[in-house]
């Protein structure tokens, strides 16, 4: 099919016409013109804001596409993300391609008459696409080897049969057979091919789902196999593990694409495994949705958090079904909460481009399997356009659901994960959600070094404190640095869970460089904060010290405060947003502030509060510390910064006795 530029001025006019405003502010934040307040109370949001949003990101890509022969290749950030040689710069452009297509195919769906910075947008993306079976094409992409291992290049092609699937009027049937043929046998010698044992199974589904849709030759006999070990990886209440992490991205990604295969090619050809697919995906109603703070807001948690959006992407998907069990209002609600926490947030674009990191740029979150172009996987949430416009996920009252139907104030909330081991908790008094879940990989062989690092060995994660990178001077938040045989302060990262009791949660840790440093670690979520009941088993002195959240600088300085209150030393930070107050109670023999800068991705200026000790065996090695928060506004009372009334510790077994009648014992013996 040729492919020419536009041939119709009055469409030309209609489209500038349509999206000239979203052109004008790319370069700045999304802004949610004519905001319905009616049905969404909460965001204004609407399914046609929705789609703003889409062009919104979309636009900014095609800054960089001047006709169609342009790859979607686009400046590098600086830092540890690809490509860093000439090797990689194919699998970059064919990552921008693929990746920016998750938002371009559900608008072409709609409208496949697009046009943006002057060029047809099917046009482009089929051009593009025919680019990769020619040889002549600088963005050509070979067959794989019969000895090639996985690859980056299955992921996208995967991605890339995913939008085929789901709108193979506008991307497929539009080429020509010969096309066609090429494409299907490039495509297949990677989904017919080898896999890594996590999500990347259902790029290889996508790719033979897609082409079996077709009528071409796969091999079912792997597809069904991928799909039954896929499968294999789930645990309960909406989760799977992505062997062996368990994130986000494992609750996501899993979700997302089971529910997509189902209703796109499983329901026909295999319906009993989709059934299975559809079971789990809705289990996650009553688990996943808790994760989210009252606001809409997402945990900075796990890798490639710079997928942002992507988090989100289950709850519209729900609306395939009319579930008069799932509350749409709350599910929309939510997910228009997490578009404008990243798409109204000035740092959140660059060079027209979202950047790598969580707000802004922020080098500590990123890992080296990401380019510039890998951020478009936060197009996913635009999947959710897939659903019809009038699912009752668009068309619901936007609402608080938990928040406003059960929460009660001036308690905490834990909702425990079964068989993932995940607590999710939730904080009526700041409205924010709290996650602790699995951690334990060695840094020495965490080759992609992500897994052992911030990104999830936190003791927890918090939708209201984004975390903050530990300093090589000790500098930590919310978590343990211990200084290892070499004198370097050594984060926490092997973590074994126990069990959760009575609102406790139990884990054990050792020291990855030196096993004789053990604890036993008992988190006590309290309504405006932790209490940490530590115990050291470690057959040695050792320096020590613990983190509370850091707090970034805002719009003011950052003020800290010191109090005295029956003996007890209270130090608080004050962020004009934000309180935070550490109150060592048992062990502990300093307290500091330490100001931190390009540590924190909210700001290049952060503060926290860190207790230290230096143990000793003759110490008690039982360590106490409450870490509470309040909003900056808000006074503190005596009783709320010292609730303990007495505590005894025998035998392994502490009791803490609190002013307001409550007891909370931690048996660390079963």
């Amino acid at each position: 099919m040729p492919i020419q530029k536009r041939k119709m001025k009055g469409l030309k006019k209609i489209n500038r016409f349509l999206f000239s405003k979203q052109k004008e502010n790319v370069s700045n934040i999304f802004e949610v013109r004519n905001p319905d307040y009616e049905i969404s109370p909460y965001t204004g949001m609407t399914r046609e804001h929705w789609k703003d949003a889409g062009l919104y990101l979309l636009t900014g890509s095609f800054n960089y596409v001047s006709n169609f022969d342009d790859p979607m290749k686009f400046p590098k950030q600086k830092g540890k993300s690809y490509p860093v040689n000439e090797n990689q710069i194919s699998t970059e452009k064919l990552e921008g391609l693929c990746r920016t297509l998750f938002i371009a195919s559900p608008l072409l769906k709609e409208n496949p008459s697009l046009v943006i910075n002057d060029i047809i947008v099917a046009d482009y993306y089929r051009h593009q696409i025919s680019k990769l079976i020619d040889s002549k094409s600088e963005t050509f992409i070979k067959p794989r080897a019969n000895h090639d291992r996985p690859s980056q290049i299955l992921v996208e092609f995967g991605g890339l049969a995913l939008s085929m699937l789901t709108n193979p009027k506008i991307l497929w049937d539009p080429l020509s057979q010969l096309q066609k043929d090429d494409l299907a046998s490039t495509m297949l010698s990677y989904g017919n091919g080898p896999t890594i044992d996590c999500n990347w199974k259902f790029f290889n589904i996508f790719i033979l789902s897609f082409f079996k849709e077709q009528g071409y030759s796969v091999n079912e006999e792997l597809l069904v196999h991928y799909l039954e070990e896929s499968l294999k990886n789930y645990k309960s209440n909406g989760w799977y593990h992505d062997r062996p992490a368990l994130d986000y991205y494992s609750m996501w990604a899993f979700q997302m694409y089971g529910i997509i295969w189902s209703e796109f090619f499983g329901k026909k050809h295999y319906p009993e495994i989709a059934d299975s697919f559809i079971a789990n995906f809705n289990d996650l109603k009553d688990n996943y949705p808790y994760l989210f703070s009252k606001n809409g807001e997402m945990i900075m948690w796990g890798r490639s958090i710079s997928y942002r959006t992507a988090a989100v992407a289950p709850f519209p998907l729900m609306g395939f079904q009319n579930n008069p069990n799932t509350n749409y209002g709350w599910m929309r609600r939510i997910s228009s909460g997490v578009i404008k926490q990243f798409l109204m947030h000035p740092d959140f674009m660059k060079d027209h481009l979202p950047t790598l990191g969580f707000y802004g740029a922020f080098e500590p979150a990123i890992q080296v399997y990401s380019c510039r172009g890998s951020v478009y996987w936060i197009g996913k949430i635009f999947l959710g356009l897939l659903v019809s416009d009038t699912s009752p996920f668009w068309n619901s009252i936007e609402n608080n659901g938990y928040w406003e139907s059960t929460v009660i104030k001036n308690e905490v909330h834990n909702k425990y994960q079964g068989d993932s081991q995940i607590l999710i908790t939730n904080y009526p008094g700041i409205g924010a959600s709290e996650v602790r879940a699995w951690c334990y990989e060695k840094e020495s062989t965490d080759w992609l070094k992500y897994r052992s690092t911030e990104n999830y060995n936190r003791l927890s994660y918090n939708s209201a404190f984004p975390w903050q990178a530990d300093g090589k001077n000790g500098e930590v938040a919310m978590n343990y640095v211990i200084k290892n045989k070499k004198g370097i302060w050594e984060a926490f990262r092997l973590y074994t869970f126990k069990k959760f009791v009575n609102g406790i949660y139990y884990r054990d840790v050792i020291l990855e460089t030196d096993e004789d440093i053990q604890f036993n670690l008992a988190d006590i979520p309290l309504p405006n904060g932790i209490l940490r009941v530590d115990k050291n088993n470690s057959n040695k002195p050792i320096s020590i010290r613990l983190g509370h959240y850091a707090l970034p600088k805002l719009n003011k300085k950052i003020v800290a405060t010191k109090r005295n209150i029956e003996g007890y030393a209270i130090t608080i930070i004050d962020n004009g947003k934000y309180q935070l107050a550490m109150i060592p109670i048992l062990g502990w023999e300093k307290t500091e502030i330490i100001k931190a800068k390009k540590m924190h991705p909210q700001s290049n200026e952060s503060s926290v509060i860190n207790i230290i000790s230096n143990s000793t065996l003759k110490k008690t090695n039982i360590y106490i510390t409450f870490m509470l928060w309040k909003k900056s506004n808000e006074i503190w009372q005596e009783e709320e910064l010292i609730p303990i009334k007495a505590l005894k510790e025998a035998n392994n077994i502490i009791r803490i006795q609190f002013k307001d009648g409550t007891e909370k014992i931690i048996n660390f013996n079963e």
